[in-house]
């Protein structure tokens, strides 16, 4: 039951680091706990210890190591879940086990990339879903923040492969967001992974030569956050730059002139605050009133290839 008399549905908190933050501020007084095993002036150090008469779902920020036990509680009590991605083993088969336990408890476990609700990329799925562009023809995305210090001061923030799983989860759920999950059945290399300030990787570039040709390239070095993507297809070409975070953010459509000339190009220009954390919560709590919404597939999808590419930046 989603809370009572007439609230919304109630949820926790766990983990009260920058993601936390947000999602406790956007849930508003629909929060009614906080959990961190070390930050002060929360409610409770572990999940486990808060009532479970007392929330209907959870959102959970802590670091991957964490997560799989963490989810383990919450579904098998029933509690709905939204976790920041990526949702990845932590041991074989914790996804597959995940994906079962939601099935049989009815509990929706939501993986949040926050970005399938940016109205430049709900406009680019619409756009590619119409058949207006024709054949797709390639894809390059780049992705770039400026956080690399920080990663480099948190100690399970800078280790592993770095920006691979940080910003690559995001670039490659968006091709599925847009191109579906076949997308991610090509085969994906690594062109290059460096680590020019970090322990971890904090520069990679990635490709793949399939039917969709594609180039991700995600990097913490930014001196400004910022994101841009082209798409070019049979009728013409797409291209978004900067997201409405960082706006203002611009969508321009060319379609294509035969045999050659100038394109006709419709823009649209975003200044505005960044509404995919609000339209985020609001899906996931349409989700779990309808009991719908357990994305783990994609995260199977994701990790299988986020694995595969760890392997080959750690051996270049």
């Amino acid at each position: 039951m989603l809370g009572s008399g007439g609230v919304g549905m109630r949820v926790i908190v766990a983990g009260m680091g920058v993601q936390g933050e947000k999602r406790k501020q956007i849930a508003g007084d629909q929060c009614v706990a906080t959990v961190d095993p070390y930050k002060d002036g929360v409610d409770y150090r572990t999940v486990p210890e808060v009532p479970l008469d007392s929330y209907d779902a959870a959102l959970v920020c802590v670091p991957d190591g964490a997560k799989p036990e963490i989810l383990r509680h919450l579904l098998s009590n029933r509690k709905h879940v939204l976790v920041e991605k990526p949702l990845v083993n932590v041991n074989d088969g914790d996804l597959d086990a995940l994906a079962a336990l939601a099935s049989q408890t009815g509990a929706v476990c939501y993986t949040a990339y926050n970005h399938r609700f940016e109205p430049h990329f709900v406009r680019m799925r619409d756009l590619i879903a119409s058949g207006d562009l024709g054949k797709i023809y390639s894809i390059r995305m780049f992705y770039g923040n400026g956080t690399a210090r920080l990663v480099r001061e948190s100690a399970w923030r800078d280790e592993g492969a770095g920006v691979l799983p940080d910003l690559g989860s995001h670039l490659l759920d968006t091709l599925m967001f847009w191109f579906g999950e076949d997308v991610l059945e090509q085969a994906f290399d690594v062109t290059s992974a460096s680590r020019f300030e970090n322990r971890s990787f904090d520069h990679v570039t990635i490709m793949s030569d399939g039917p969709l040709k594609v180039q991700l390239e995600m990097t913490l070095l930014m001196w400004r956050n910022h994101f841009t993507c082209d798409v070019l297809a049979e009728k013409g070409s797409v291209h978004i730059e900067s997201l409405c975070k960082w706006g203002p953010s611009t969508f321009s459509h060319r379609v294509r002139v035969l045999p050659s000339g100038r394109p006709p190009e419709e823009a649209a220009v975003l200044i505005q605050s960044d509404p995919t954390w609000r339209e985020e919560f609001d899906h996931f709590q349409a989700c779990c009133k309808a009991s719908t919404g357990t994305n783990i597939a994609n995260d199977m999808a994701i990790e299988a290839h986020l694995r595969a590419l760890t392997q080959q930046a750690m051996g270049q």
